[in-house]
């Protein structure tokens, strides 16, 4: 086994949340971040991939001005963080493109670089659209020790750069890395690291982002790992600075952990977490003062709003209740019973006397028809304008309550409970929603948090959409349980009808929700962001033609 040297080294994993295209607020984060690490002792301070420009930066990796102002903060850092070594993530330009580098500083200037060589084009990945692959590994002497660099997706795989580092007799690989999360990654990811590390002997540093961009999230989970074991790890979804005095023979000294198996969180609290995330921080990061939400008595909104107080606090936050003629009084006490739970703003409008007016408005262009999902749809935008209304006026983002299975099979209504900026549940399927839920109510996200805000009748009642008397969801689409199982194997795993079948659901109901999910194309492509917790989400992840056909024999 490569060991690092007999005296060890002091590491220090900057596990932050930087923001896409603030560069000197960026730079200022990594000269903060490197001050305290070296006040801690650090010999060796590492930051993830890109966290100069932040990821992903998309096509201001394609602007001029932007990879300047990148080179200027990166020789801002150099001279103002001092002689000892610093790993940082940035866009490099050279001769043939931009590289996706990790910058090697050194007694106050940029003494190497090395750009990554696996550039992922998958799912939600575009790198090779921005960078130019490098071709080439990089060793560098730094704290008296061979350290070889990677970037991200260069260590999922044995070569060219692991297995190249490794036969070079490193004494410490180091993976700046900004992978986004889903469900169940960490600890895939940890796996991975621990497997690539005990076959090769070859002890990691993995320095990994956190924080939400758009609909990803990032989930840190730092590690440093030696022959297959944690010797430190820094908690999920928070800044963190990972220190590890390392060194196989004088033992381990980890600030956050210890080489024994940690058991991962519940699905449902790594969700729970995420979505934290990625409200918080879409909020934040585009100064919005805060969030609206619709709230109906329903599991859907009831979860988007505990979501919203927790992520920016209750003040923050104003709820919305707009009952119908068709809504419950069980239903309508239920949505103020949460907003007085949660200890949020809370407004209630009845939309009766509005559904009459367009009703008025409407009575001679629709007569000789019979009501039917035409009205319904009406009751969903009256309440979207008055939500985009109030958003409007005070400058709070409005969040939509919609889960994936309504998504995916156009159980939604555009320019209704469609509108909105910014999606938390957009990737939740509904059976996953009533899991939050239930998680909510018997856990607390952090301290001071509302104990059990959801009603137990929102939980018990049959979801509904109330735009009609007697109206059910699974009348409508069937059992949840039947149809979030059809919509994972056809979007997830990209099953066709016949295999589907073959798993035991009767063919015909296989057909119709196929043919739901691709005539909703349309309203997905209309759909606000949202954050990203399964394999494949839709949006950037899920990218299928609007007009098509879908013949193939």
């Amino acid at each position: 086994m490569n060991e690092i040297g007999p005296n060890g080294i002091e590491l220090a994993l900057c596990q932050i949340n930087p923001v896409v295209g603030d560069l000197v607020g960026n730079a200022d984060l990594v000269i903060e971040q490197t001050a305290a690490a070296r006040e801690s002792g650090a010999e060796l301070v590492i930051f993830p991939e890109l966290a100069l420009s932040g990821y992903p930066p998309e096509d201001l990796v394609l602007r001029e001005d932007f990879l300047a102002a990148c080179e200027a903060q990166l020789n801002r850092i150099a001279a103002a963080v001092g002689p000892a070594p610093v790993l940082l993530g940035f866009p490099h330009p050279f001769e043939s493109g931009v590289g996706n580098a990790l910058a090697v500083i050194d007694s106050g200037r940029v003494s190497s670089v090395y750009r990554k060589q696996l550039l992922p084009n998958y799912g939600v990945f575009d790198e090779r659209r921005y960078f130019v692959p490098g071709d080439s590994n990089v060793v560098v002497e730094l704290a008296g020790h061979r350290i070889g660099l990677s970037v991200c997706e260069d260590v999922w795989f044995d070569d060219p750069v692991f297995s190249g580092l490794a036969e070079r007799g490193v004494d410490l690989v180091v993976n700046a890395s900004a992978s986004p999360f889903h469900l169940g990654k960490p600890a895939e990811r940890e796996q991975m690291l621990c497997d690539r590390s005990r076959r090769f002997g070859t002890p990691i540093a993995y320095c990994n982002l956190i924080g939400g961009q758009d609909e990803l999230v990032f989930d840190g989970s730092s590690v440093v790992i030696d022959a297959g074991e944690v010797v430190a790890r820094a908690p999920m979804f928070e800044p963190f600075l990972l220190r590890c005095s390392f060194s196989p023979r004088a033992g381990r000294n980890g600030e956050s952990g210890d080489s024994t198996a940690v058991a991962p969180p519940s699905q449902e609290a790594e969700a729970y977490a995420a979505l934290l995330c990625g409200v918080r921080d879409y909020v934040g990061k585009n100064g919005f003062p805060g969030a609206l939400v619709g709230v109906s008595g329903g599991i859907d909104s009831a979860l988007v709003l505990a979501l919203a107080c927790d992520a920016l606090g209750p003040a923050a936050v104003t709820g919305v209740s707009m009952p119908s003629p068709y809504n419950t009084s069980e239903t309508r006490n239920d949505a103020l019973e949460l907003i007085e739970r949660l200890g949020c703003t809370g407004h209630e409008f009845s939309i009766d006397g509005v559904m009459d007016s367009f009703s008025d408005l409407l009575s001679e262009s629709f007569a000789g028809t019979e009501p039917d999902q035409t009205e319904e749809n009406i009751q969903a935008r009256i309440r979207g304008t008055l939500l985009m209304g109030l958003s409007n006026k005070f400058g709070a983002l409005l969040l939509t309550t919609g889960n994936k299975s309504e998504m995916a099979v156009g159980y939604a209504t555009l320019y209704g409970d469609m509108a909105g900026g910014f999606a938390p549940l957009k990737d939740v399927p509904k059976q996953m929603v009533f899991a939050l839920c239930r998680w909510r109510n018997e856990n607390l996200p952090h301290p001071g948090a509302a104990g059990s805000p959801i009603p137990q009748s929102i939980l018990d009642r049959p979801p509904s959409a109330e735009l009609r008397h007697g109206q059910t969801d699974e009348a409508t689409l069937g059992s949840y349980a039947v149809l979030d199982d059809v919509l994972e194997r056809y979007i997830e795993r990209d099953q066709g009808v016949d295999e589907i079948v073959a798993s035991g659901v009767e063919r015909q109901y296989v057909e119709r929700i196929v043919r739901l999910v691709d005539l909703a194309e349309y309203k997905r492509r209309q759909a606000p962001p949202g954050v990203k917790i399964t394999r494949r989400a839709f949006g950037r992840d899920r990218r299928m033609p609007i007009t098509a056909r879908r013949r193939y024999s």
